[in-house]
């Protein structure tokens, strides 16, 4: 470990996101040497003790990698002068500084502090300059004490930022009276770190705001997991598990909760996050109120889609003639069936027959690749959702955003609501209760709401199960596409989706076109396989590229998850070059080129869209769960790393903020929903059994365009077949709708 003494006399470059500081340090001989670390609130001119190790950058050569930074004061007239002129202060430079050294001497830094009012004395200062200076020197000793202060409780530079951005000097009375409040304020403090900071201090396990914040942190894991509420007895049961405390103590904490309406407490003992609560509650209600009869003469219908059927030359059965029929006479419509029933097909009737009548139509769904796919199918613009409600990227004044509070903005909202007279909303399974709220503040009652997806695919990956919730409730007019037409009957992806979806066997002896699988027994063998198919066979068979084929599994973890297929396919794909710069970030390598994910939904990061040469043309922000992309740039220096995701759009992500992407060479089968890739390879032997069922076959199955390659174990795709089990959501939009509805 190497140790420095110096002053800071240049600060290169600094992320005001994490405090990521690259700076110069000049000892007392005057040599300079180049220092980085996350270290937010250094300013030139100050005298600091660094420690760390000396390390080679590809670029910038030696600097040394700082562990360890300690600033100290200033204790003779020259470094106070040499602080105050290097701009630390705002306000303060070169001459005006020397005249303030002159005039106070030794005793200059203690009039700042304790008597700012004698500055006003030095020509050049105002009595209300006089007050900004003090203020700001204040700020900055406040900053580095919380700095310290932090550390001790094994908090990172980046969180102690938005902790004393949140709190200021209030953050000393909140880490030793209750650290627990960080978990609910600061985004990035879960309970686990609240949890940590509260066990240095001295908290007890059984601490009331312990059990209060663990209660809600289960709740959280909860909605985690798709669930709108928790029954009481499991959250119990499993705050019982995590906290290890009494159950009693456990309901006495939450009976205080449900009274401060930190949670809300149902008759049926359902536990909600009063968000979720009124998100449900508000769904239920805005529905029933959109479902209204459109008086229509039924001869009229028949006539209007005959014209139009007849002039598009398009020829639909039974079902997609009551779905058009129902379309056009009914404010709320659901449209559901699998793949090759004509969905499509249904959707571009209806939009002619109703454009045919006059009206405006708005097309969307969740995702960029869902929504493009729309666009192609109907022939007409579709929309993401957030595109659509018009996310303006702002916060609720004074408030922190966290993914369970629902408090980002949109544009359209109930006080400036869509302006049109229908709404298609495709890929509706991926819609959870959170979107979709939001989606019907902004629905008009009058404006009809036509909502398109397969029941059957999987449900969303954020809290609730929206349209099976909808289709349940048996309150609204649901047409269900069954019939596979003949052009859709001659791909065996179509006819095995639907085979897997009835729980009937498969055929796997590779007499198929479009559907394969190939047998091995053991982990090694499918990924040497899997590769063979990705770099090789299936470009050359679907006339695509590499990455076009997308590999899915149903696990994250294990020889054939997503993290362990993804260093395979990144090695062989995108390998190792000098060319190519790459960073190490949350235990994954990145390098340029590589295919990659966005995580989570971030609707304050920056994006652009580049025309010729290079020039932004387009501005604005959000980044959602699912969006893909290619690595085109890594700025090794500035820890930044520059993403063009399917939209053409260009996001840079500062260090903060890489562990919202991961590779996606490889993807859960959760993550692709809503996506459709030429060719899709599944690499399947044993696994959990909640993972391995026919709910999750079906998806994988459905994604694929050209060609699906089943690669490992038969009796494992067998077993997934007979497997119909599917994980619990708890939700009770159904049950609302029917209470609202039914009275």
């Amino acid at each position: 470990m190497e140790e420095r003494n110096g002053y800071v006399s240049h600060i290169v470059f600094r992320n005001v996101e994490n405090g990521y500081t690259v700076f110069e340090l000049e000892n007392a001989e005057g040599e300079t040497e180049t220092c980085v670390g996350n270290f937010p609130f250094i300013s030139e001119g100050e005298y600091v003790c660094v420690r760390g190790e000396i390390v080679q950058h590809p670029v910038y050569m030696e600097q040394l990698k700082v562990a360890s930074l300690e600033t100290k004061d200033p204790d003779d007239q020259a470094a106070m002068l040499r602080y105050l002129s290097s701009g630390a202060i705002a306000g303060i430079r070169g001459g005006l500084a020397k005249r303030i050294v002159d005039r106070f001497g030794d005793r200059t830094f203690e009039v700042i502090e304790k008597e700012p009012e004698r500055l006003a004395e030095v020509k050049g200062i105002s009595e209300k300059k006089a007050m900004a200076i003090s203020l700001q020197f204040e700020e900055k000793r406040e900053m580095r004490s919380a700095m310290l202060f932090l550390q001790e409780y094994g908090i990172s530079n980046q969180l102690a930022v938005k902790i004393f951005k949140a709190y200021g000097a209030g953050l000393y009375e909140i880490v030793k009276q209750n650290p627990y409040q960080l978990a609910e304020d600061i985004a990035g403090v879960g309970f686990r770190i609240a949890d940590e900071i509260a066990r240095k201090a001295g908290f007890a396990l059984d601490s009331d705001y312990r059990v209060r914040a663990g209660i809600l942190y289960v709740l959280g894991l909860g909605t985690s997991a798709g669930y709108v509420y928790m029954p009481e007895q499991q959250l119990l049961k499993e705050a019982v598990y995590r906290l290890e405390v009494s159950s009693g103590q456990l309901l006495d904490v939450l009976e205080q909760m449900a009274l401060d309406k930190a949670v809300i407490v149902t008759e049926e003992r359902a536990v909600y996050l009063p968000a979720l609560y009124y998100s449900e509650l508000n769904c239920a209600r805005m529905l029933t109120d959109l479902n209204v009869p459109i008086r229509r003469n039924t001869g009229g219908c028949d006539a209007v889609i005959d014209s139009v059927a007849e002039r598009e030359g398009l020829e639909l059965d039974e079902q997609q003639r009551i779905a058009v029929r129902e379309a056009m006479s009914t404010g709320l419509l659901v449209i559901t069936g699998g793949p090759g029933t004509g969905k499509t097909t249904t959707i571009n009737m209806i939009i002619r027959c109703l454009r045919e009548a006059g009206m405006e139509i708005l097309l969307a769904a969740p995702t960029g690749r869902a929504a493009k796919r729309m666009a192609e199918a109907a022939g007409c613009e579709a929309q993401t959702i957030h595109r659509l409600l018009e996310y303006n990227g702002s916060l609720l004044e004074g408030e922190n955003r966290e993914e369970n509070k629902q408090e980002e903005l949109f544009g359209r909202n109930e006080w400036n609501p869509l302006e049109t007279d229908v709404l298609i909303i495709d890929e509706m399974s991926m819609v959870d209760i959170y979107l979709f709220h939001s989606l019907l503040k902004a629905v008009a009652v009058g404006t009809r709401l036509i909502l398109v997806g397969d029941v059957n695919q999987l449900p969303s990956v954020g809290p609730g199960n929206v349209l099976k919730d909808i289709i349940r409730s048996h309150c609204f007019n649901v047409v269900k596409l069954s019939r596979i037409f003949r052009q859709a009957a001659e791909s065996d992806i179509i006819l095995n989706a639907h085979r897997i979806n009835d729980g009937e066997e498969i055929e796997l002896d590779n007499n198929s076109r479009d559907f394969f699988c190939l047998k091995r027994d053991d982990s090694h063998g499918v990924l040497e396989v899997m590769l063979w198919l990705v770099r090789e066979k299936m470009p050359a068979y679907t006339s695509c590229t590499p990455f076009d084929v997308q590999v899915l599994t149903p696990m994250k973890k294990g020889e054939l998850g997503v993290y362990r297929c993804n260093e395979v396919l990144q090695r062989y794909l995108n390998p190792k070059s000098p060319d190519k710069n790459e960073m190490e970030s949350h235990g994954q390598l990145f390098r340029e080129g590589d295919k990659v994910m966005q995580m989570k939904n971030n609707y304050q990061i920056k994006w652009e869209i580049r025309g010729y040469n290079q020039m932004v043309i387009e501005e604005g922000s959000g980044v959602f769960n699912g969006d893909c992309g290619i690595i085109t740039e890594i700025d090794t220096f500035n820890k930044e790393i520059t993403v063009r995701f399917d939209d053409e759009k260009y996001v840079a992500y500062p260090q903060g903020n890489m562990d919202e992407l991961e590779l996606a060479y490889a993807i859960t089968i959760h993550k692709s929903q809503g996506s459709e890739y030429p060719a899709v390879v599944l690499p399947l032997l044993a696994g959990p059994r909640p993972l391995m069922n026919r709910n999750i076959l079906y998806t994988a199955v459905t994604r694929g365009r050209k060609c699906v390659t089943i690669v490992g174990s038969r009796e494992t795709v067998r077993g997934m077949i007979q497997n119909k089990s599917e994980q619990m959501r708890y939700s009770s939009l159904a049950e609302r709708i029917s209470e609202l509805i039914k009275g």
